[in-house]
């Protein structure tokens, strides 16, 4: 079996494959490394890089060396307590090291293998294995999504596309075909040319004459090109139309006064969070910003990470806004569905069983995926309790998870939009 290694260097001298290698076997150091990278960054610094560091005993690779064989038998001087056959029982504490390190007066360390990872790399580990869930095809979103399939052999084509194969064989069998006849007279010149060389060796006249035939249609076999443009053949693609499933995501934000400035930075690091796994998993998806008090409105993207409107709480404003949204811009038929919100929990408490029954009623039974997300290191209150009734009829559908810091946001992420297997 042959192996193609491709060492082309791309930029700043980094090799492609290799780098790909060092990312496959450092990725549990990875992953750890970008989980802790997004609950320690700011809300505006969640897409960039990241620097990676490797503890050095992770790295190290065992050698293989030659010992001087044989029985040796030493004696070390300075042994009072052990003799042949002891069992050396195991330091209690930690275990003595080695190193090439300076001395230092505070602390225990160990030398680290730092390196960077670029923002595509980055977003790639913090948003792997996770997808919408029961996102199905339902209609074709326009006619500007394609994909590239091979469509058999053309005559004509771009150069690059150049089939050698194919090309080969065609100019073999025309090679064949126009010199196949002069071979054969050849051969046959050829074998009559040695008969009379062998018994007629004085018959110079034909001997001569056969000789000429030969250079005849050896001249004329070479003047058969070995490569004809009529030969080329091209790999033909042709696009064909891709059909993407229509998604739209209700981002539901919670601003009401119960709501601290610790909370809702947290929200919106969730928010920001779900926002950078659509647009980079999904070209064809729409997202509906929601941000609501006692009354609910639709903002954009700006106004919604960005404004300062607050107010008391009712959460039955939201999901009927919502509600109103899909019946006029979003036909269930065409669109795949999907929400996301996040509150305190705090909530006027005639307020809950109404929240309830809309989603039970007009909402859920629309939806692909419904998530909720409570932020609070409290008890849980009367909203969460009536959503647990929503996720019991909707166990697939529905899920509610608890926030309590900013340590618990990527996790709660991971475990809301994990893939997972079709039943």
């Amino acid at each position: 079996m042959s192996y193609v290694i491709d060492r082309r260097l791309n930029g700043k001298n980094k090799s492609t494959v290799n780098r790909q290698r060092f990312l496959r076997r450092y990725r549990e150091h990875i992953k750890k490394a970008v989980e802790e990278a997004v609950s320690r960054r700011s809300i505006t610094d969640m897409e960039h890089g990241e620097q990676i560091s490797i503890p050095s005993r992770d790295i190290d690779e065992p050698i293989l060396h030659h010992g001087r064989g044989g029985r040796q038998v030493i004696v070390h001087p300075g042994n009072k307590e052990f003799v042949a056959g002891d069992r050396i029982p195991r330091p209690s504490g930690g275990g003595g090291g080695s190193g090439s390190g300076r001395a230092s007066n505070s602390g225990e360390g160990m030398d680290d293998f730092v390196f960077q990872i670029t923002q595509e790399e980055f977003l790639d580990f913090m948003f792997e294995d996770l997808e919408l869930p029961n996102l199905i095809k339902r209609h074709l979103a326009g006619a500007d999504s394609f994909k590239t399939v091979r469509a058999g052999i053309s005559n004509e084509g771009n150069p690059s596309r150049i089939n050698i194969v194919r090309t080969l064989r065609s100019a073999h069998a025309r090679r064949i075909a126009l010199s196949g006849s002069s071979r054969a007279k050849l051969r046959e010149a050829q074998a009559e040319l040695e008969r009379l060389k062998r018994e007629e060796p004085d018959n110079f006249g034909d001997i001569q004459r056969i000789e000429a035939e030969i250079e005849r249609l050896r001249a004329r076999i070479k003047r058969v090109p070995f490569l004809d443009t009529f030969d080329l053949k091209y790999n033909l693609l042709v696009k064909q139309p891709n059909p993407t499933s229509k998604a739209v995501m209700f981002c539901l934000m919670d601003v009401s006064g119960s709501m601290t400035q610790a909370t809702k930075d947290i929200a919106k690091r969730f928010f920001i969070l779900l926002y950078l796994f659509l647009k980079r998993n999904y070209e064809k998806i729409d997202v509906v910003f929601i941000r609501h008090h006692t009354s609910a409105k639709e903002v954009d993207e700006e106004e919604f990470f960005y404004s300062r409107e607050t107010g008391g709480t009712i959460v039955s404003s939201a999901l009927k806004l919502m509600q109103e949204i899909m019946a006029e811009r979003y036909p269930v038929h065409e669109w795949n569905l999907y929400a996301a919100q996040a509150s305190d929990g705090d909530n006027w408490n005639d307020d809950s069983p109404i929240c309830r029954d809309i989603l039970m009623k007009q909402i859920m039974p629309s939806m692909q995926y419904f998530t909720y997300v409570e932020i609070t290191p409290r008890e849980h209150q009367a909203l969460w309790y009536e959503y647990e009734q929503v996720r019991e009829t909707f166990p697939h559908t529905f899920a509610q998870q608890q926030i309590v810091s900013v340590a618990d946001i990527y996790p709660v992420f991971r475990e809301l939009f994990q893939r997972r297997l079709s039943a």
